[in-house]
């Protein structure tokens, strides 16, 4: 009976520390990932809905969703027609529209682009 409970103790010990590990998924590993294709932004029937990393979306923040980045990643975001840049966190999964690889937030797509073109071409490069 002395075994058992032992053993017991023992699991409980290993459950308990591996609980609190400091290991911890991040964009750090992503740092220099790089991917190029069309930039969409949200529509004004998102405007303060939680996303899905549980943040509630504001056109004005500077926001993104991506299919794969870690949540909280910074990005940023060049316009290949216009060299111009803006760096979006990563707090959203999306888009699931075929030939898009990210949708970003109203202000920070009129940021490199204007809103009436709808699709932008852009480089994207986790930078944080």
């Amino acid at each position: 009976m002395v075994a058992i409970s032992r053993n017991i103790q023992f699991l409980l010990f290993a459950f308990i520390l591996a609980g609190c590990s400091t290991i911890q998924s991040g964009s750090g590993d992503m740092i220099g990932f790089t991917e190029s294709g069309k930039a969409s932004y949200y529509s004004d029937i998102h405007q303060n809905n939680k996303t899905a990393s549980g943040d509630i979306y504001q056109h004005n923040q500077k926001t993104a969703a991506h299919k794969t980045l870690p949540f909280g990643s910074n990005v940023k975001v060049t316009n290949t027609h216009n060299g111009k840049s803006v760096i979006v966190k990563i707090n959203d999964r999306g888009p699931f529209v075929r030939g898009r690889l990210i949708d970003l937030s109203k202000s920070a797509f009129s940021s490199i682009g204007n809103i009436s073109s709808g699709l932008i071409d852009v480089n994207i490069e986790v930078v944080r």
